[in-house]
């Protein structure tokens, strides 16, 4: 099993594949809560220069309501993560598997709406 929903990009800049990420994950109703600039937080942290790598926090309320409904402590697994990386001239999009990440919580219900949310997911990065 994978625990990822990967996806490289060769044409475009990170920035633009930033930008066609958000585009793409708000098309299936996921919308970006957290974003964190690993890059930039490693250089002023530990001055070190590394390519560019940025953390997005998508949720998609509906099913993240459905889900906490299921089980209230799976928000400690929420949002999902999506991570943008450069990859030589490359830019690798990468999204957790919910159903992988879920496999911690014994709800079959919980493991149905964590399979709409890796569809939704894996759709969203095709769309890239």
């Amino acid at each position: 099993m994978s625990y990822t929903i990967n996806r490289t990009i060769t044409a475009a800049s990170f920035d633009e594949v930033d930008q066609r990420t958000r585009s793409a994950l708000l098309g299936k109703g996921f919308g970006v809560l957290t974003e964190i600039d690993v890059k930039g937080t490693m250089k002023k942290k530990l001055d070190v220069d590394m390519p560019p790598y940025r953390i997005l926090g998508a949720c998609n309320p509906k099913m993240a309501y459905q889900a906490i409904g299921m089980e209230p402590r799976v928000g400690a697994m929420l949002p999902c993560n999506v991570i943008l990386r450069q990859v030589g001239d490359a830019v690798e999009v990468s999204a957790i598997d919910p159903v992988a990440s879920m496999q911690a919580i014994d709800n079959i219900e919980l493991i149905r709406v964590a399979g709409e949310v890796r569809d939704l997911l894996a759709e969203a990065i095709a769309a890239i």
